[in-house]
């Protein structure tokens, strides 16, 4: 098949496809095609000279190498497409590593660990060191772990270091160093790496055996990177080495866009790429295809304020489109209802379905508000990035089962099993393997199989539970070499007791986790079917589980969600768009963070905003409140230095903090009576009204109810300090427990006992 590059592509993204001469360095800004280059260049590699095999293309995600194999496919065959390799940085180094395992110790099967796995394990070494677990938190500890092995420190070098030593010494947790070593050391004995070490023993793969570095230098002629500046120093260490005597290297990026430093991602590694790579052709990709002009101009002028940047001046020529509107709300769940009442009115006016809708928050806390909003108005909507289908409990103790079986050394997935169901076999017991194991320098796995060999101490009756145990895995284990995993998987869900254990139980929650493990078992099957398909004729467990522990939520589809609107933090946004964005919580120490202190830091929330301003495709408003609850009191805050950076005419500031979707005759009186007092939301607060403030206390204080109620009437409008400013309609006269009937704009119809209200009048 004939490509066409000429018509299909704009000219800085033809240019960027046909060089083929050294280096090349892609700035792609937000919605400029950048996928569509990659794909594009990897075709035109392969009509080129270039082998499917000879081609490592690398991405963050395992839905964007999907993506791109697809639209390669249907540009090249699907033959060719299909022997790229073509995948994300662990999935290509975890097939690198399983086939050049025996060099550094490892056998093929090795388990890779999941974050809860090694968080696990770290919980059990802090027990194990008799150490104070409020100190040595197993998150926090591996984060530091994590840290060290993305800067490819190994323990050895970590004790070593001073400085990290006195960080560790200031924090009270000097034992950092003993906790890294032992967890490298129980690692290699469970045969087992997390994440991090698919990076980091592919480094010391390359940096070790020169052999291996050479086999696979010859066979990538040449390396694609996606999203490069997301990449931390290891990943870009590997791919330097790859790269360096062919210097066949393309990398493709925004640096605008990186927004991952607290993952350890550089962004220095695409700022400072043409000086490590002499002769680097730079390309810009400056033309978006998905946001409106005014979104694409106020996102411009809201970046240029960072120094350290590659300028690029991205321009759109689609319509020009409504400016940006910016709420301002009293609270914030004032904020919520008026966020809810715009996706309301643009539903009804406009036609927008649910999906067309996102909430982009700064932190995950933010989400209540909106998620309470929503219930009461019967809006689907989902949080983005929640528990996935594989972190589920009983997906999880049905997965641990099928890792012990294709690696019995594998430490946590042996202690979750061990005993689950239950089968008599204790901490105690347990405890005591555990100890045997660590003493002997061995697996769990090992102990339970020569029990006298390694001294374990047990009564008869419990050795014969543990015989029990390891003689049903071992049977599974057997099973294996002949069965798929479909067919070993239904076995362990019926042999092993979790579906008895999970039908003895009648709750809906006991439902739920049946039909979660009858859809493990329809997806194994569906993994089959598609693997026997694509011609593997033997498709192992070991195979499933390859293909799951690379799993993130992003590549995990749920059903329903195109009809729900998605709420998520801004980072997990990065990628996605969405035809209508709002983005709350625009205030002083929310957003940008009020952890971000230095001028690095804050330049990193900036491009965190641009990200959030450009998954917009046709609408974006942004919202902020003027309190909101934190630790159960009320906090004041100011509206975001950012909103300031934005260049004003391509910002709205209405009267109104939203649209009611109410439009019955009294909403709409309702807001000509606040037209006429000038009660306005601007980002200045008004100030043509005096303000009386009534029923301050807690509604715990018993002193409250002996203060005068305020001296309410029908008509008159209050500032309530959570819903907002709203019309007296009605007055119920019964001493203390008076009770007022308030129609608020954005919040509705609410019934306040006034001795616990807590709002202000306005008299004009």
């Amino acid at each position: 098949m004939s490509i066409d590059y000429i018509s299909e592509l704009n000219a800085n993204q033809f240019a960027a496809v046909m060089y083929n001469e050294g280096p090349s360095l892609v700035i792609a800004g937000a919605g400029s095609g950048k996928t569509r280059v990659l794909t594009y260049k990897i075709a035109y590699l392969l009509e080129n000279g270039y082998n499917p095999w000879n081609i490592l293309a690398l991405t963050f995600t395992n839905k964007a190498a999907r993506e791109m194999k697809e639209r390669i496919g249907k540009k090249v065959g699907e033959r060719l497409a299909g022997r790229l390799w073509m995948g994300t940085f662990h999935s290509i180094f975890s097939r690198i590593l399983r086939a050049e395992a025996t060099r550094l110790g490892f056998t093929s099967k090795f388990t890779i660990y999941d974050t809860a796995d090694s968080k696990s394990l770290i919980r059990s070494i802090v027990k194990e060191m008799g150490l104070n677990d409020k100190l040595y938190q197993p998150g926090n500890i591996q984060a530091r772990i994590s840290n060290a092995k993305n800067r490819l420190v190994l323990p050895s070098a970590y004790a070593a270091s001073k400085e990290v030593c006195e960080r560790d010494n200031a924090d009270k947790m000097p034992a950092v160093r003993d906790i890294y070593s032992r967890y490298w050391e129980r690692c290699r004995q469970s045969e087992a790496m997390d994440f991090d070490d698919l990076l980091f023993y592919t480094f010391i793969l390359f940096r070790d055996f020169p052999e291996a570095l050479e086999k696979y230098r010859a066979q990538f002629r040449y390396v694609l990177v996606d999203e490069y500046q997301d990449t931390n120093y290891a990943q870009h260490t590997i791919v330097s080495e790859l790269s360096k005597l062919s210097r066949m290297l393309c990398v493709v990026g925004d640096d605008a866009q990186s927004i991952y430093s607290f993952r350890g991602a550089n962004i220095d590694n695409m700022l400072d790429f043409p000086d490590m790579f002499p002769q680097t052709k730079i390309f810009k990709l400056e033309q978006n295809y998905r946001s409106t002009q005014t979104i694409v101009n106020a996102a411009n002028s809201l970046i240029e304020k960072n120094e350290r940047q590659i300028r690029k001046a991205v321009f759109s020529e689609k319509e020009r489109g409504e400016a940006i509107g910016v709420f301002q709300a009293y609270s914030d769940m004032e904020e919520a209802q008026i966020v809810v009442n715009k996706i309301v009115e643009m539903r009804y006016s406009k036609g927008y379905e649910y999906a067309d809708f996102v909430i982009l928050y700064r932190t995950n806390a933010q989400s209540r508000a909106f998620e309470e909003a929503m219930r009461k108005r019967a809006i689907p909507y989902k949080i983005y990035g929640g528990l996935s289908f594989y972190h589920r409990k009983e997906i999880k103790d049905a997965i641990a089962y099928f890792r012990l079986i294709v690696n019995p050394n594998d430490e946590e997935a042996f202690k979750r099993v061990i005993n689950y169901p239950a089968r008599g076999i204790g901490n105690t017991t347990l405890g005591k393997i555990i100890d045997s194991a660590i003493s002997r320098h061995v697996s769990l796995w090992q102990v339970i199989a020569e029990p006298a060999t390694y001294g374990l101490d047990i009564s008869k009756g419990t050795l014969s539970k543990l015989r029990a145990f390891r003689e049903l895995i071992e049977t599974f284990m057997e099973m294996q070499v002949e069965k798929n995993a479909y067919e070993v998987g239904v076995e362990v869900i019926r042999k092993s007791g979790i579906m008895n254990e999970i039908l003895r139980g009648d709750t809906p929650e006991d439902m739920s986790r049946k039909e979660n493990i009858e859809e493990l078992a329809n997806g194994m099957h569906d993994f089959c079917s598609e693997r026997l398909e694509e011609g593997n004729t033997n498709v192992s467990l070991a195979d499933f589980l390859s293909e799951v522990s690379l799993l993130t939520d992003q590549d995990l589809d749920k059903e329903g969600d195109d009809k729900k609107v998605t709420l998520m933090t801004i980072h997990s946004a990065k990628g996605l768009e969405f035809p209508n964005v709002f983005v709350v919580g625009l205030e002083e120490n929310l957003f940008p963070s009020g952890m971000a202190e230095s001028p690095q830091a804050m330049e990193e929330e900036r491009r965190l905003f641009y990200v959030a301003i450009t998954r917009a495709e046709e609408h974006c408003f942004f919202s902020y409140a003027k309190s909101r609850l934190r630790y159960g009191k009320m906090e004041f805050s100011s509206p975001s230095r950012f909103l300031r950076d934005i260049d004003t005419c391509y910002l709205s500031f209405p009267e109104e903090a939203g649209i009611s979707a109410q439009v019955d005759e009294r909403a709409n009186n309702f807001r000509n009576k606040q037209r006429d007092r000038k009660i306005v939301f601007s980002p200045k607060p008004a100030a043509s009204h005096t303000l009386k403030r009534v029923g301050v206390s807690s509604p715990s204080s018993a002193s409250r109810s002996s203060s005068p109620l305020p001296d309410l009437q029908v008509g008159q409008m209050i500032e309530h300090e959570r819903f907002g400013v709203g019309e007296v309609m009605k007055i119920e006269e019964a001493g203390d427990n008076t009770k007022a009937t308030i129609h608020f704009r954005n919040a509705g119809d609410k019934q306040l006992l006034l001795r616990f209200a807590r709002f202000k009048i306005l008299n004009m």
